[in-house]
């Protein structure tokens, strides 16, 4: 039996959420931005009225309000964001156990055992998925359906974000009529760079790609050439897996400063708290890492500088000082001196920590019963109720993203 695989996308996901917050801006234009009182950031989610005055994602706010001086401006709330996206999951739960996120607003189903309970009608089963996903929370989905993830993901992008029932079904057998008509940068998995660099070889269309022989895609990109033709004649083997992102392979964090940092003394401060919080995050997941990496990035946008570099370790740890004096092993040996705007840290080589190697010779187990006693403090109070002295300094910024989920408010 062929699979039957579906792609949900949340319509504007953020401001959809906001506009069933706020009944009253539902026939207003709306978007989901970083700071609306200085009139700065990006716009994360505009809703269908405000892209009707032109308004998109990625644009900054200015932008977005030279377009449409009546845009009603909300600044992001992702604890709420996160919360709908778990209650949608658990919707799709209830007509598949298949499930595969994603994105916060994309997920995969794989609805093949499930198509019985309606006659075998596609069609039924996503306007019932659809029906009940918006009764729920108040957000409207598109579907995208194939036989696979890849084909599903193409048929919503290309499909069923554009005609009126909101769903797509692409039939591998009729990509002739359908996928292969489309340009090139339609195609899931390419950009503006790799749109380039396939138009100088004379391929203009998802057709073109998916006819062009296999060895001249392979000798050109080795084997992403062949992931490219794959994609491009609807071939995906990999299932739709609710156990896709739950292996650990690295924990880490990355911030971007508020303002370009220029010395070693403050850009210790942030470097400091970001060692704190990934070592932190690995204590609770019960991790240990192997390998400390370090990422910087210049201020300059136009001339890129800045490094990533790693060091492995003696034994694992996740005791924040042996962490942050590797970190700042690096960053000294690394660091050109030039301005920074982001910074992180990450552990990466995880181990259980139920396999210790002990040590004579070291105090880190003092410091381990130290930094998880301010585990449990943080844990019952907030990130804010322990911090380090140097956290309330200009440089710090503890403070400021215990507020904050993915770099935006809670």
């Amino acid at each position: 039996m062929q699979r039957v695989v579906m792609l949900a996308d949340c319509q504007s996901f953020y401001a959809t959420v906001e506009k069933v917050a706020h009944p009253e801006y539902a026939n207003r234009p709306v978007v989901v931005a970083g700071d609306p009182e200085r009139r700065s950031g990006i716009v994360l989610a505009a809703c269908p009225i405000a892209k009707s005055f032109g308004v998109t994602t990625a644009e900054t706010l200015g932008e977005a309000l030279a377009k449409c001086p009546q845009l009603v401006v909300i600044r992001p709330r992702m604890q709420e964001y996160i919360k709908v996206s778990l209650h949608i999951t658990s919707i799709y739960n209830s007509f598949t156990d298949l499930v595969e996120p994603y994105s916060i607003d994309e997920q995969f189903l794989d609805v093949t055992g499930s198509l019985h309970l309606y006659g075998g009608d596609v069609q039924a089963l996503a306007q019932a998925i659809q029906h009940e996903v918006k009764l729920m929370t108040g957000v409207y989905i598109r579907i995208g359906i194939g036989s696979n993830k890849v084909l599903a993901k193409m048929a919503c992008d290309n499909y069923a974000k554009k005609n009126r029932s909101g769903i797509y079904m692409l039939q591998q057998d009729d990509l002739r009529n359908t996928l292969w008509s489309l340009p090139v940068s339609s195609m899931f998995m390419v950009g503006r760079r790799m749109t380039r660099h396939l138009n100088r070889i004379g391929v203009h269309t998802i057709g073109e790609l998916a006819n062009t022989p296999l060895a001249v895609l392979r000798r050109r990109w080795g084997v992403n050439g062949e992931v490219l033709w794959r994609f491009a004649n609807g071939i995906d083997f990999s299932p739709v897996s609710p156990s896709t992102h739950q292996t650990q392979k690295q924990i880490g964090h990355h911030m971007t400063l508020p303002r370009d940092y220029v010395s070693l003394q403050e850009l210790k401060v942030p470097l400091q708290e970001l060692s704190d919080l990934v070592c932190q995050r690995a204590r609770a997941k019960g991790y240990m890492g192997t390998t400390v990496a370090v990422t910087c990035r210049g201020a300059n946008f136009d001339y890129p500088t800045g490094f990533h570099r790693q060091l492995k370790l003696e034994e694992a740890t996740y005791v924040s000082t042996v962490v942050f004096q590797t970190v700042m092993k690096l960053f000294h040996q690394h660091w050109d001196g030039l301005p920074v705007r982001s910074i992180g840290v990450s552990l990466a080589g995880l181990v259980s920590d139920q396999i210790v190697q002990l040590s004579l010779f070291n105090q880190s187990e003092k410091q381990l019963a130290l930094e998880r006693t301010t585990d449990l403090i943080k844990a019952r109070y907030g990130e804010t109720a322990i911090m380090r002295a140097v956290s309330i300094t200009d440089p710090g910024q503890a403070r400021d993203r215990a507020n904050k989920i993915g770099g935006h408010y809670k």
